[in-house]
């Protein structure tokens, strides 16, 4: 209503201020041709020339339609098919995300030639026969793709190496992660996908120097990337001591290794034993007896035990390190096996009887048993042996036994023991049918030759009667 009102009294002060100017300024138009003369007021023939010049700027602009009328036509379809093209897409789309496969592929393909993105209709038709199983048209749609737009060579190469991963095709995946690694460098896609490559096809070195990059982009977490380079480095260990590569590049691989992973116990461990078959047990002794120093672990006092560099130097230290924890029974275990290295037979028993006491273990009963075998002494040797066992019994997991089971047996051969008697039984029926079969088959015979002894007395009679009868008549 307001904004009616406005309109109202610019329109009244307007038309003001145009009739003040009618009134002020006088005029008029003469147009004279010939002998024809035409005269109008000023603001008169002003208000013709603007309607005529109206009116012709219309009239030139239908004329100019007129004579492009195929052109217009063209433009006009071309704009309708695009929008139909753009509601095809966005259906396509949405029954792509409802998981209907089939229709949003059909749907994509065909608003893709009409469509201002092809590219995307393509890339989301390829996805959608890819979940249908149907590979070899998710190929076909991708090539379409690249050829639809240009610059699509990242697009389409990420798309491709996420269908190949799906397809469990890593070293395919792999070649073209590879290929865009170059050509993008850190690129975010690009590196997560060759994180899940490289876990496929277990390539650790590949693995470990990626680590880095995907930090600093902050692609992942500090503790999957620990956990990642972690096994990276486990892994690259222990093949290359599997396979006997030179020791030199273990040693490459420890010195790159960051320096948490360093302190990790199971790595410290494995290092060392690679050490140890390359021949390094020097290296491998100071790196157990520094580890030692920082971060004080079983697995590496009972390895350090096991070296034979300096048997003497070894056991100074062990001892020393035994006035810090005296009643540590793998320190104990460790003392005895390295006074055992120096000869020290009743130190390295004492030491084993001390860790025997801390906590009683098979490994220990079985050096006190080989060290009183050596010794002469048979009845602790056998003593010890048989407590070896019995603890090493005891660790093994709780499974049906024929010792504990003596019901069970019992209960089995009562059962055999009936079926046995079934059998029996069964046997003794069986040959007395036989016997009564055989007495009716022989009382059957008996019969029959009494009956035919009766028939030849009877023929026999018969025919004496006869004769009889003849010589009487004679």
């Amino acid at each position: 209503m307001r904004k009616l009102i406005l309109i109202v009294v610019l329109g009244l002060a307007l038309g003001a201020l145009f009739g003040q100017l009618m009134m002020s300024v006088p005029g008029y138009w003469l147009v004279r041709v010939g002998d024809v003369s035409f005269q109008t007021s000023f603001w008169f023939g002003l208000v013709i020339l603007l309607a005529s010049f109206l009116v012709l700027h219309f009239a030139l602009r239908v004329l100019m339609r007129l004579t492009r009328p195929v052109s217009r036509f063209k433009v006009w379809n071309s704009r309708a098919r695009n929008r139909n093209a753009m509601k095809r897409t966005v259906r396509g789309l949405v029954a792509l995300a409802e998981g209907r496969w089939k229709k949003a592929e059909k749907a994509l393909v065909k608003a893709a030639d009409d469509s201002s993105t092809p590219l995307v209709n393509y890339l989301s038709a390829a996805l959608a026969a890819h979940y249908q199983g149907r590979f070899d048209q998710a190929d076909t749609l991708l090539k379409r793709a690249h050829l639809s737009t240009e610059g699509a060579d990242t697009a389409v190469g990420m798309m491709q190496a996420q269908l190949m991963l799906d397809r469990q095709q890593y070293e395919e995946a792999l070649a073209i992660l590879t290929r865009l690694d170059r050509q993008l460098p850190n690129h975010p896609q690009v590196l997560k996908q060759l994180k899940q490559a490289y876990l496929s096809v277990s390539d650790w070195d590949g693995l470990r120097r990626l680590m880095p990059r995907l930090g600093a982009q902050q692609l992942i977490s500090k503790e999957e990337r620990d956990q990642l380079e972690q096994r990276a480095y486990r892994e690259l260990i222990v093949r290359e001591a599997r396979e006997g590569s030179d020791i030199e590049t273990v040693r490459g691989l420890w010195a790159d290794m960051p320096d948490h992973l360093r302190d990790n116990i199971d790595l410290i461990v494995l290092y060392a034993e690679a050490l140890v078959r390359g021949r390094q047990e020097p290296i491998a002794e100071r790196l157990l007896r520094h580890s030692l120093k920082e971060n004080w672990d079983s697995r590496l006092v009972l390895r350090y035990g096991l070296l034979d560099v300096d048997a003497a130097r070894q056991l100074v230290t062990a001892e020393k390190w035994l006035q810090e924890r005296p009643n540590d029974p793998d320190l104990l275990l460790t003392l005895g096996r390295l006074a055992l290295r120096n000869a020290y037979w009743g130190k390295a028993q004492e030491y084993f009887e001390a860790s025997q006491r801390q906590r009683p273990s098979g490994v220990v009963c079985a050096e006190l048993a080989r060290l009183y075998a050596n010794l002469g002494e048979h009845n602790k040797s056998q003593l010890y042996y048989r407590q070896s066992v019995e603890l090493l019994d005891k660790s093994l997991p709780s499974l049906p036994q024929p010792r504990d089971d003596k019901d069970a047996l019992t209960e089995d051969k009562g059962k055999k023991g009936k079926m046995a008697k079934v059998k029996a039984s069964q046997e003794v029926e069986a040959k007395k049918s036989k016997e009564v079969e055989a007495e009716e088959s022989k009382h059957g015979e008996a019969k029959e030759t009494k009956h035919g002894e009766a028939k030849e007395s009877k023929a026999g009679e018969a025919k004496e009667s006869k004769g009889d009868e003849a010589k009487g008549k004679a």
